[in-house]
């Protein structure tokens, strides 16, 4: 079976020119797809069959961030066409972590710990997903169910023994390691066997037949595939998604203050808005195809605008992106304050808002500090350099001394003391 199973594996775009099934037709035109272990079969299955399929989410904090957008955008069209999607919460595998492409082991984390980053990133897949009981509607399912209950000795017996340690250390992602001479655990080590047994429970429990994850799990997928055909499971298959970077190659999901994450309570729908507002001109088609469901010819046509024109195109992208994590009126709402902000300048009292004591204000604080306790400079040396570049405004007037200090007078008849970095960045400061 792996011999065939490896035939079939490519690093390319799909080999069928056409798919029949809805869904792999709609991954394959927005350009999700990196690698299928067996196409024509895939294909087939879900041309006939209500297909149940999963991703799997580590819960290494309380929210995901915009890195994993893609993989939930999979599950949403596979149950927009027909088929059902499983969300895998990795309550067992997160107390190993996953060591795949990693220069150093994770930091393990307490039961506690992940209880409570799976409890606040649950709240993210209702946006995209519709759970409930139905044959076609979403399941969000713990792997700690069947992981933290398991007997050692049996299962290094009945699951452990199909694992070859050669193959494992072929794997890309162990490699890296190994050839750097970066430590690998024991630990870490067992992390591939438990994801390839979380397939095979899947499938018993709820007939589950694909697993599609970003294109550096391949190894721990196909992994799992095999594992089912020695135990018996059908015919599983794997789908994988390319790891995704901007044009500039910079990593999807971050940004110049850190992580973009996906929970309300820890990133503004307004800075999620501008995350998006600010795709590269180069990216705005492809990112229009993965995050949005706006039709391909609607695309096509934000895709072809030019000049100062793809603005326009930059910020449908940001609106329905923002709309499908943040609801329709939250993502209006940041369009609309961009607006008046950026065109109109005015001071609008939904941007980013940051708390500091009145006392503080009154008192006088610097220009510089002030940056960087608002979160706009991370060090006062960056943000003298932004002074010195003439990025640096409080109030929308420019700033050229570094040592202006910010204080009572600064706070407008609105109470606040707007601050900007450059054209794009504004935040207010409100004294409590």
């Amino acid at each position: 079976m792996m011999l065939k199973a490896r035939a079939s594996i490519r690093t390319k775009e799909p080999i069928m020119s056409a798919f029949k099934s809805d869904f792999l037709r709609t991954l394959s035109e927005r350009g999700f797809i990196h690698q299928i272990s067996d196409e024509a079969g895939l294909d087939d299955l879900l041309a006939k069959e209500t297909v149940t399929a999963y991703i799997g989410f580590d819960p290494t904090a309380p929210s995901l961030h915009a890195g994993g957008l893609i993989q939930i955008m999979m599950l949403h069209w596979l149950q927009r066409t027909g088929h059902r999607p499983i969300a895998l919460m990795g309550g067992g595998t997160g107390m190993v972590g996953d060591p795949s492409f990693k220069e150093e082991a994770r930091q393990l984390m307490t039961l506690e710990t992940i209880a409570a980053n799976i409890a606040s990133i649950k709240s993210v897949f209702s946006r995209y997903l519709a759970f409930g009981d139905g044959p076609k509607e979403a399941l969000m399912v713990d792997n700690g169910e069947w992981l933290r209950g398991l007997n050692y000795l049996e299962f290094l017996r009945d699951v452990g023994r199909y694992f070859s340690v050669n193959r494992m250390l072929s794997f890309d992602s162990v490699k890296m390691r190994l050839d750097r001479q970066q430590s690998l655990s024991f630990l870490e080590f067992n992390y591939m066997i438990l994801q390839a047994y979380d397939f095979v429970e899947l499938n018993r429990r709820y007939g589950t037949r694909l697993q599609m994850g970003g294109s550096d799990q391949w190894g721990n997928i196909v992994n799992g595939i095999d594992l089912g055909h020695r135990l018996g499971t059908p015919q599983l298959y794997a789908l994988t998604s390319p790891l995704l970077t901007t044009a500039s190659g910079a990593k999807m999901g971050k940004s110049l203050t850190g992580a973009v994450w996906l929970n309300p309570d820890m990133l503004s729908a307004y800075d999620f808005w501008q995350y998006w507002r600010n795709t590269e001109d180069a990216d705005v088609g492809r990112f229009l195809k993965l995050y949005t469901t706006l039709p391909m010819a609607e695309i096509a046509r934000l895709e072809a605008l030019g000049g100062s024109e793809i603005n326009e195109a930059k910020k449908v992208l940001a609106t329905e992106v923002t709309a499908m994590l943040h609801g329709r009126a939250d993502a209006e709402a940041a369009a609309e304050t961009a607006r008046k902000t950026f065109e109109e300048g005015a001071l609008a009292e939904s941007l980013p808002t940051v708390e500091l004591p009145r006392a503080e204000i009154e008192a006088g604080i610097g220009v510089l500090s002030l940056f960087v306790k608002a979160g706009l400079a991370a060090s006062n040396g960056e943000a003298r350099r932004h002074v010195q570049g003439g990025a640096v405004r409080v109030n929308d007037r420019p700033v050229a001394d570094d040592r202006r200090v910010v204080g009572a007078a600064d706070v407008t008849a609105d109470g606040v003391v707007k601050l900007s970095l450059g054209k794009k960045k504004h935040l207010l400061v409100r004294p409590v």
